[in-house]
């Protein structure tokens, strides 16, 4: 089949709001296999999702918040895409699914689309391709998109990258809501939310972090803390308007726009990362290639900066000459 046809064939689908079409963009983009060429057509047609982050540590609920969440926008009559990202399967290097088991009540409406994906080795929470599934999900023309973290704790910060409204679920009893903060949470959190309130302590870690917030300085956003207990449904009300509630704070600071531009620049130094990667991998078994520098500095015969100044100038002394 032509390569061309197809990728225009996904493209086209995808547009068009087609399922098959939006899973075999997105499984594109987790293989990098013509995904570029799909991203390219697709890129002029996003900007108009509104993206939405939660994260959070394990056990927080953000899989049954997320099902909620979604539910109250599908009943604004809004369309919903979902990209979960879940931990990858130590055998098959997959993502295990577990989200779409906890979301089951919304896996058969057709205006939601729920994408799970494995983190395959990437850290920060997120998979490799999940800015790329985003912007998928945005062409296709989803009101919303919810990003939902793998919950591995302290270092999943890289969702800021990826959505405009970032929601850290916390809950109470775990023991770790203050050592989460320390970690760099407060900063990169819109909106708090304590999950599971009906649990002793919920007021308590209310309190933690609105002190927390209280010793804050510099924000011109002070991020509200909701309470929900989203396997009741209890709350969620409330945490729409503090999500919309942000989105308004955007537009009207300017902020939004700001946001774009992290965004974007993070996203195409992500990229330059890769590709100088690939370029280096490509040329490992070359004399001078990535094999041999590794030799080198484990045998104590090179320092890594050297070995990484001559690898740098070798690929850009490469690239200049095609």
């Amino acid at each position: 089949m032509n390569f061309s046809a197809t990728v225009d064939a996904v493209v086209q689908g995808v547009l068009a709001g087609d399922n098959r079409s939006i899973g075999r963009a997105i499984s594109a983009a987790e293989r990098n296999a013509g995904s570029p060429e799909i991203l390219r057509a697709l890129f002029g047609k996003t900007g108009r999702a509104r993206v939405i982050g939660l994260t959070g540590p394990p056990g927080a609920g953000k899989s049954i918040l997320g099902r909620r969440l979604a539910q109250a926008y599908r009943q604004q009559g809004k369309t919903v895409g979902i990209v979960a990202v879940d931990p990858s399967s130590p055998f098959s290097g997959g993502a295990i699914l577990g989200d779409r088991i906890r979301m089951a009540e919304i896996y058969t409406d057709p205006g939601v689309f729920i994408r799970s994906m494995a983190t395959r080795g990437a850290l920060g929470g997120l998979a490799r391709a999940t800015s790329d599934a985003v912007d998928i999900l945005d062409a296709a023309g989803f009101d919303v998109v919810l990003i939902e973290t793998v919950g591995v704790g302290q270092d999943e910060v890289e969702v800021v990258q990826a959505a405009e409204t970032t929601a850290v679920v916390l809950v109470p009893g775990l023991g770790d809501d203050i050592q989460a903060i320390k970690a760099g949470i407060l900063e990169i959190a819109d909106v708090f939310v304590v999950n599971k309130a009906d649990r002793e302590g919920a007021d308590r870690t209310a309190a933690e972090l609105s002190m927390m917030l209280d010793l804050s300085s510099g924000r011109g956003w002070r991020p509200p803390i909701v309470a929900t207990v989203a396997t009741r449904g209890e709350g969620t009300p409330a945490l729409v308007e503090a999500l919309e509630s942000h989105l308004r704070h955007l537009s009207a600071t300017g902020e939004s726009s700001e946001r774009r531009a992290r965004r974007a620049h993070s996203r195409v130094m992500t990229l330059l990362e890769e590709r100088f990667r690939r370029a280096v991998e490509a040329k490992a078994p070359d004399p001078d290639g990535l094999k041999d520098a590794v030799a080198r500095v484990a045998e104590r015969r090179e320092d890594p900066y050297t070995a990484a100044d001559r690898l740098f100038e070798r690929v850009v002394r490469e690239g200049a000459a095609r």
